[in-house]
């Protein structure tokens, strides 16, 4: 068994524990330029390790008591659960819509050294504090 970081593997790649300091965020945007800047800005500033953006995406929802839709991009952000509420508070400033979507599961299977690389690639919390 080894140590890295936050986590315990164990030989042969097995995750003991620590599955949930990871998570994926979502994130609905108007524009392909709007998931771009946003994707920058995280990545930039160490809030997600990966954004992937899925274009063409139909949303269908209420909005002011009536049915509507609307043809988005959704935004699938890699990252430390601890860093959720720097990164939402990061997108609700930077982003056109009145009610942003910024919603999270934490990722409870993975692959080790992927998640490693999350945790490389984004800030601890105590760089939180500091940034």
């Amino acid at each position: 068994q080894s140590t890295w970081g936050h986590m315990s593997i164990q030989r042969g790649g097995t995750l003991l524990h620590k599955m949930s300091e990871f998570c994926v965020a979502y994130v609905t945007t108007p524009s392909q330029d709007v998931a771009k800047s946003l994707s920058h800005g995280l990545l930039e500033r160490r809030l997600a390790a990966c954004v992937n953006c899925l274009p063409n995406v139909t949303s269908y929802f209420t909005w002011e008591g009536r049915l509507d839709e609307s043809n988005e991009v959704l935004m699938m952000i890699k990252t430390r659960q601890e860093l959720m509420p720097e990164l939402t508070q990061y997108v609700v400033s930077n982003h056109p819509y009145e009610c942003v979507e910024v919603i999270s599961t934490p990722i409870t299977t993975g692959n080790p050294p992927y998640l490693q690389w999350i945790a490389q690639n984004t800030k601890a919390v105590d760089e939180s504090t500091t940034a």
